[in-house]
């Protein structure tokens, strides 16, 4: 009779879908999560929560909250980060998007000032700081997965599918308030751009309280997950480090800040192509700090259309990055994005036909600046570190690119007494940052994903890790 084998069972894999199917729902929530946060914060959250005689101080106030999530990011990033290094990715990111479902969903059944006074505020600010703890955790985990369970070659590819969930987010959530703003339109001979009665008094809520739709499905797909080989083996041999966040400070720490300025240009277009878009869009010719005067139904769809761009663009930017290296595509993108910045008004001044191409350009510019740093920011780093050291990067360029982004921006539309080229500007600045951050960074297309073989370690030669063509 022949000796039973011996040999170790196979090693479970996650499926090509199930892969790609995890990494995009827990994005595409984080960003619906996001949008309509951002847009209840221009549309109902200055009257709601932060009543004042002054329109502008209440939409400052109302960003100041919307930007005090970016603060509690890098503390996500940190928190999740250590326990994604040490215990693995799969739990991390169930726990990540548990948390974000719950303050998502208590959000759409807070009491507003007029009920409660400040508790509605404070109660508002603790969510949006709940929100901002586990978004985090979230998208380091999600390009982990996608990047880490790649077939070689396709790194990059399979990286935008986390990436894919910014314009999938953005067309699900505003059109979920587009559909909403239909069914409650403002009364006849009200001002269109601002919303109905019973919008303000309940109408609002329904995205919020939809997002619980979005978390149970995302659950679902997640708990199915296997921890990727690449982890499995630095814990296997023991390389899984006690404190992470000390190791990637003492020994990864260029990573870190290169990996913040790669994210600047992109965070700061971001949010000025979504969130002040919307404020300039939809404000009146004829307001104190002008606006272009759309009504929020046309404008949004205007958005829409542009983020169809958005989407296309990141599936585009992969195959790309893959061929010519992340750092090669990227510095043609960010020259994009400088140039982009200064022709905002001529663009602008050419009607509507040209507020369409801004839109347009600006999401192109988007996703192919976007899709490659899934793949890009987790490169920088081993294993034993990589959500750590590639959450810090992606989230406290969050606080430098997006926090004070509403804030900078509002001011500057405001000295440009209502013409956005001071705007333009500052994009064009943080592009120039970006810019020179990946002229001194070294390409990682062919960088090992295996412990000891990120983008830091000893060079094997120019052509892998440090001299872009």
């Amino acid at each position: 009779m022949p000796a039973p084998s011996t040999s170790p069972a196979p090693t479970p894999v996650n499926s090509r879908s199930r892969v790609l199917i995890a990494s995009l729902i827990g994005t595409t929530i984080e960003f619906y999560d996001f949008y309509i946060y951002a847009t209840a914060a221009v549309l109902v959250f200055p009257s709601l929560f932060f009543p004042s005689s002054d329109p502008t101080t209440a939409l400052l106030s109302s960003f100041a909250v919307f930007g005090a999530a970016m603060v509690a990011r890098p503390i996500g990033a940190v928190v999740f980060g250590h326990l994604g290094d040490r215990l693995g990715r799969k739990g991390t990111l169930v726990a990540s998007l548990l948390t974000m479902g719950i303050a998502t969903f208590l959000i759409g059944v807070l009491p507003t000032y007029a009920q409660a006074g400040w508790v509605a505020t404070a109660l508002l600010v603790l969510m949006r700081l709940a929100q901002g703890f586990a978004l985090g955790g979230e998208w380091s985990g999600a390009a982990l997965v996608a990047t880490e369970n790649a077939p070689k070659g396709k790194r990059a590819l399979y990286g935008t599918f986390p990436q894919l969930g910014a314009p999938l987010g953005f067309i699900i959530g505003n059109g979920l308030f587009l559909v909403i703003g239909a069914l409650l339109p403002s009364a006849a001979g009200a001002d269109p751009s601002q919303p109905s009665d019973a919008f303000l008094n309940w109408g609002w809520r329904i995205p919020f309280l939809f997002s619980a739709v979005m978390v149970a499905i995302g659950l679902w797909v997640r708990m199915r997950l296997v921890e990727a080989p690449v982890f499995a083996k630095t814990k296997e041999a023991g390389l899984v480090r006690k404190l992470p966040l000390a190791t990637v400070f003492r020994s990864h720490w260029k990573q870190l800040i290169l990996g913040t300025f790669f994210m600047l240009a992109t965070y700061v277009l971001f949010y000025l192509m979504t969130t002040f878009s919307l404020s300039y869009g939809r404000t009146a010719e004829d307001a104190a700090v002008p606006g272009l005067g759309y009504d929020y139904a046309t404008f949004v769809l205007m958005m829409v259309f542009g983020v169809l761009f958005f989407a296309a663009f990141t599936l585009v930017s992969g195959p790309l990055a893959d061929r010519y290296g992340r750092r090669a595509t990227l510095i043609a993108v960010t020259a994009g994005i400088l140039v982009f910045g200064l022709v905002w008004v001529p663009l602008i001044g050419l009607g509507t036909v040209g507020v369409v191409l801004w839109l347009v350009f600006g999401f192109t510019l988007m996703g192919m600046t976007f899709g490659p740093m899934g793949a890009l920011l987790p490169e920088l780093f081993p294993t034993s570190v990589r959500y750590t050291g590639s959450g810090i990067s992606y989230n406290v360029s969050s606080i430098l690119g997006a926090a004070v982004a509403p804030f900078i921006a509002v001011a500057l539309w405001e000295a440009g007494d209502g013409s956005p080229w001071l705007v333009g500007v500052y994009l064009s600045s943080m592009a120039l940052l970006t810019l020179v951050a990946l002229l001194i960074g070294r390409e990682t297309k062919d960088v090992g994903l295996e412990e000891g073989e990120a983008a830091e370690a000893p060079a094997r030669d120019n052509a892998s890790v440090g001299v872009a063509p």
